[in-house]
């Protein structure tokens, strides 16, 4: 059994900012990952702009990395297809948008997947299991698998015992339910896991749990923090 190396932002159980220092831990039992601003790059400024672009200048107001709104908490649980959404757009903005510009501006916040972190995780996977925990949709997991046709959307998703998209099973972060839902079903203790994502909002709920949390904000690099 290998030791983790982590280079923690927060200390366990805190949001309060300490100064950046490298430890040497006992292994967690398994580790939990987010996808988006963790894994794969994402931009929620540019989906913002695209939006504004069509005309809805309070986006952000809907939408963005710390709230949403209903029927956007409703396509990432799998309750709203994607018509649907789009229907849902068109009226806000105007039946005259086009849906493929609705969509182009829904998957401007995919930005790409570093292969080196596919690398990373290839190699972290084979010391320990690996989960991966996301909120998301069907439109973005579509676009994702589009925009990576070297296999590496492919590679990184076989480093994962198991991922979870919020689409798929009904339920998101930061509701306590997703949480315990992936502990209960891989039979893991809060205390035997690291979480780690890039919301304040969902580090918030995984430490109401118990669950240890590395809490990863820009310029940091998941790949700097973690090391086998």
């Amino acid at each position: 059994m290998c030791n983790v190396i982590v280079k923690p932002l927060y200390p366990q159980h805190s949001l309060t900012f300490a100064p950046m220092q490298e430890q040497v831990i006992t292994p967690y039992k398994a580790l939990i990952f987010d996808l988006g601003g963790v894994l794969y790059n994402i931009s929620y400024t540019a989906t913002s702009r695209a939006f504004q672009a069509l005309g809805w200048a309070d986006f952000d107001a809907f939408y963005s990395q710390a709230a949403q709104t209903g029927w956007f908490d409703a396509l990432e649980k799998g309750q709203l297809s994607a018509e649907a959404f789009v229907q849902r757009i068109q009226q806000t903005l105007g039946t005259h948008i086009n849906p493929a510009d609705i969509l182009q501006a829904w998957n401007a916040i995919l930005l790409e997947l570093p292969l080196h972190r596919v690398e990373w995780l290839e190699q972290l996977a084979s010391h320990k299991p690996l989960y991966l925990l996301s909120n998301t949709n069907e439109i973005h997991l579509e676009a994702i698998a589009k925009a990576n046709p070297d296999g590496r959307w492919n590679r990184l998703l076989n480093c994962f015992q198991k991922a979870y998209f919020s689409c798929r099973v009904g339920m998101r972060k930061p509701d306590t339910e997703i949480f315990s839902h992936v502990l209960a079903e891989n039979r893991l203790a809060p205390g035997e896991v690291l979480f780690v994502e890039d919301s304040e909002q969902h580090i918030r709920s995984a430490n109401g749990l118990g669950m240890h949390t590395l809490w990863l904000k820009p310029p940091h690099e998941v790949t700097q923090l973690i090391r086998y």
